[in-house]
């Protein structure tokens, strides 16, 4: 929220700088983000009046003015702006000011007419982007005096980052009351004048949806001159925090909104058909919004209508069939308090965000409204005149939030703070942050004001104590506790391990959100449940992922969008499934690779990378644990079918998948690169398999090569289980080390050269052993895979 410390401190003026308010703002809790002047940099520049005026004799578009500055003579003043005229009373920059920019003025000729000085916009002040022509003062602007001090330029900005906790700061009302407690000062809230009641017309107003909507105010008023001008010490306050000015009713509405806290909104009374209704939408009812879009509602927007139609999106927007325009004579004035469970979220949905829906979603003060619409009717009726009707009121009293006591202890205060406060000091925080107070012999029972949603328990209430005594008036102790150590595991390998041995092989860690694109998703798995948000932060995060690679792929797309050809990414993180309905988390590590094989080098020849890269990665992480697995055929909907695997423990249990991203989805997607995937599963991966020492045998061992033929659809992995699942204990390891298919090897078959290393720990093998063993591998072989030796 953006603030001008000069209206900050009408409400309260400590004797403290900008730098002193800044940093007492932030350690309250308020942090500043930026402090900025109101104005650019200029000198010089004082208001004028037009006295007189004529046609320069040699430009259509020029006029010679003769404008009076204060001083014993007018000055003659060349100016070509559309809008200026005799009596205007205008800035005038005089002969050695300087504008924004470093722009010096001097005395000129336009034309052969001399010009003592310029008459300035707007925008010549740096006060705005775009201006038409010059900036119009009110006739009442003293003549000669300085602009800045005029306008109070000499002001500064003040953004405050707010936490969503704090929705009683969100009005200059709000941090002026902060800024009070901190200098211990006194401070009142506005007190709005009661107005004078000249209208005896009213509008009837219904709630039906009295849980949303525990309170709503409207008041009429008749005869109203939308085409006055807004004051311009209010176009000034509403510029300097970051609001245009629209007319006198939309900027007495916003004014009161950054004011008080309190949103309210005008509508046409003669627009409007019947009474004013406050109900839950019909589905696929239609709102056309100021904005200009138009919406189609369901049954859980929260309306504002008459007897006809919608009329607005309560708490979020009004609707353009009843809104105030030029032709405006009467107004009907609405402010209501809404919960904040009914209006979290719905201007999101609609892909909206407007100040209201930021203060509803978070929580309005519920006692605000009488003073708020009070206010609002009261600077109506000064700015565009009228006549005020009654206020018609509906408060359904049972479902506005109620602030019950809460007792905090002596004792507790002092174990938490590190310090023993006098109860004087505790009860004055208490009092000036506007809680009710009740002394008790060992404590307080304290009522929190009506803004103030966040204060629900006693660790609340001893925060808001050390917030305003000043944290860093507190004890700085170092913590003493007591902790039994935790038995480290062998048989769990740590996740970091895995992930320092992929950055080793020329990873780097991503993290991504846990949300992701509902159209990436169903690419990537489009047979998995969705878990949609309730409260999405945009429509591009609207559900929870169920494989990693959604984040990774949009990762790696965006690299190599910006010729970054060679990407290794790997994360570890939660996918989010529901089974049998209920949703369940799993931690996986999930890993992508693309581009060429090895970084661009003269030792190596370049290469694409290709499945066996990162298969060779998956095996080096199941290389940490000592466990083995298995790569089977199979199919997956994000991996080409003839490039893909299922990774299984030798029991069966799938622990992740590991291929190349399916053609489809890659020119989906838009890479112009083949790229290679695995996901695993992080309690199986980590599931580590403790070593166990064994002696060196002192006998020989022994190396029989052989020649397989068989079916082209055999793989590696089956030919080693069957030599292994054969139980020869004397065997200890099977390499493949050539595949043949050419002449002498028939067509649909293949040759697999492999090595058998036998070893026996109590005595050397003899030549009849060994061709014992051979001869019952070679069986089973051929039993199981139909394999038999190449001639």
């Amino acid at each position: 929220m953006q603030i001008s410390e000069a209206w900050l401190r009408e409400y309260v003026n400590p004797a403290i700088s900008t730098d002193e308010l800044v940093a007492q703002l932030t350690m309250a809790g308020l942090e500043v983000d930026s402090v900025i002047p109101a104005a650019a940099v200029f000198s010089g520049v004082v208001i004028g009046e037009v006295l007189a005026m004529e046609q320069h004799p040699d430009a259509d578009r020029l006029r010679v003015c003769q404008v009076a500055v204060g001083e014993a003579e007018p000055l003659q003043i060349v100016c070509g702006a559309a809008n200026v005229r005799v009596g205007l009373k205008i800035p005038a920059a005089l002969c050695g000011a300087v504008l924004p920019g470093d722009f010096k003025i001097k005395k000129s000729k336009l034309r052969g007419v001399e010009s003592f000085g310029m008459l300035c916009s707007e925008k010549e002040l740096g006060l705005v982007a775009e201006a038409h022509g010059l900036m119009e003062l009110p006739s009442d602007a003293p003549v000669g005096i300085d602009i800045r001090d005029y306008l109070s330029l000499n002001d500064r900005l003040i953004e405050v980052d707010l936490t969503p906790n704090r929705a009683d700061c969100l009005s200059v009302e709000g941090i002026a009351r902060e800024v009070a407690v901190l200098n211990r000062l006194d401070w009142s809230a506005l007190a709005a004048e009661p107005t004078e009641i000249n209208e005896t017309k009213t509008l009837a107003v219904t709630v039906e949806a009295t849980d949303a909507c525990p309170r709503y105010l409207g008041r009429l008023i008749t005869g109203v001159n939308v085409k006055a001008e807004t004051p311009l010490w209010m176009q000034e306050r509403l510029r300097r925090s970051g609001v245009r000015s629209l007319g006198p009713v939309v900027d007495v509405t916003n004014y009161v909104l950054l004011e008080l806290g309190q949103p309210l909104h005008a509508f046409d009374a003669d627009k409007l058909t019947g009474g004013i209704t406050v109900r839950w939408a019909k589905t696929d009812e239609e709102l056309a919004l100021l904005n200009g879009q138009t919406i189609k509602l369901d049954s859980e927007a929260l309306v504002i209508a008459d007897d006809q139609q919608a009329l607005a999106l309560a708490g979020v927007m009004g609707g353009s069939s009843s809104a105030v325009s030029d032709a405006t004579q009467n107004v009907f004035l609405e402010c209501a308090f809404f919960t904040p469970q009914s209006i979290a979220g719905k201007a999101r949905r609609f892909g909206l965000h407007t100040d209201s829906s930021h203060r509803f979603e978070r929580g309005v003060d519920a006692t605000l409204q009488d003073r708020a619409i009070a206010r609002a009717t009261q600077l109506i009726i000064d700015i565009a005149g009228g006549k005020a009707g009654n206020i018609t009121e509906v408060t359904t009293a049972a479902t506005l939030p109620q602030r019950l006591p809460i007792f905090i202890r002596k004792q507790r205060v002092a174990k938490i703070l590190g310090v023993a406060l006098d109860d004087a000091i505790i009860t004055d925080i208490f009092q000036r942050l506007g809680m009710t107070v009740v002394a008790q012999a060992d404590g307080w029972q304290v009522t929190p004001p009506g803004c103030r949603f966040d204060i629900a328990i006693e660790a609340d209430l001893i925060e808001e104590i050390a917030r305003i005594y000043g944290y860093n008036q507190l004890p700085s102790n170092s913590l003493l506790m007591r902790a039994d150590l935790g038995k480290a595991t062998e048989s769990v390998l740590d996740i970091s391990r895995a992930a320092d041995l992929l950055v080793d092989r020329g990873y780097q860690e991503a993290i991504t959100y846990s949300f992701v694109d509902e159209d990436i998703q169903k690419a990537v798995d489009p047979e998995a449940e969705v878990i949609r948000l309730k409260n999405p932060i945009s429509s591009e995060l609207a559900i929870m992922r169920t494989t990693l690679w959604c984040g990774l792929l949009k990762a790696a797309l965006y690299n190599t969008n910006r010729q970054q050809n060679r990407v290794r990414l790997f994360e570890t993180g939660l996918r989010f499934i529901k089974i049998d309905g209920i949703t369940h988390q799993q931690s996986r590590l999930a890993g992508l690779a693309l581009g060429t094989a090895f970084s661009e080098q003269w030792g190596e020849k370049a290469r694409k990378v290709d499945f066996f890269d990162i298969k060779a990665d998956v095996e080096a992480l199941f290389a940490l644990t000592g466990r083995e697995v298995r790569f089977t055929v199979a199919k997956n909907a994000a991996l080409h079918p003839g490039q893909s695997a299922e990774i299984l423990s030798l029991t069966g249990e799938s622990i992740g998948w590991l291929g190349m991203l399916h053609p489809t989805l890659e020119k989906q997607l838009g890479f112009d690169s083949q790229v290679f995937l695995f996901d695993l599963d992080q309690a199986l991966l980590l599931d580590k398999q403790v070593p166990r020492f064994k002696p060196l045998s002192k006998f020989p061992s022994v190396r029989r090569d052989l020649a397989l033929i068989v079916k082209e659809d055999v793989s590696a992995d089956d030919i080693t289980r069957c030599i292994k699942d054969s139980q020869e204990l004397t065997l200890q390891d099977v390499v493949i080390f050539d595949i043949y298919r050419g002449k002498g090897v028939e067509d649909g078959c293949k040759s697999v050269a492999l090595s058998l290393h036998l070893q026996n720990e109590l005595q050397t093998l003899t030549d009849s052993e060994i061709d014992a063993i051979l001869t019952r591998i070679l069986a089973r072989l051929t039993n199981d895979i139909n394999a038999k030796l190449r001639d």
